[in-house]
């Protein structure tokens, strides 16, 4: 290999090197932002929840009802996390398969460079 060669090879690597770099990059704010999404979810739930409880001390006729009230509450309060926490763990199933994706393909190209680097090596 000449010279020209080498650094055509180099520069072959170095590309392909960045864009998988890119491609991380973009796969991190994806994830990033699908994850703050979800969190900004559960602040609104418990923001929301915080609402109802002040509206129900305010608006129950007595402590009995107030504590019904409560106790109502708190049942939607769980079974909405339950869903939430469901949901939270599709995406992390998501997100994995994501990463995993991107791993095979940046090794598939790794193994796929060994020949070129090899040769600008040897030669």
């Amino acid at each position: 290999m000449t010279v020209k060669d080498n650094v055509n090879a180099i520069n072959e690597l170095t590309d392909k090197s960045v864009a998988r770099m890119n491609a991380l990059g973009e796969l991190n704010l994806k994830a990033w932002e699908k994850m703050t999404a979800r969190q900004m979810d559960a602040v609104n739930l418990f923001m929301e929840q915080g609402v109802r409880l002040m509206n129900l001390a305010t608006e129950a006729k007595g402590y009995s009802d107030f504590y019904k009230g409560q106790v109502d509450m708190a049942k939607e309060m769980t079974e909405r996390l339950m869903t939430e926490s469901k949901t939270n763990m599709q995406l992390a199933g998501e997100l994995r398969d994501d990463y995993r994706s991107w791993l095979d393909a940046t090794m598939a190209e790794a193994r796929d460079s060994k020949d070129v680097v090899r040769n600008a090596v040897t030669a």
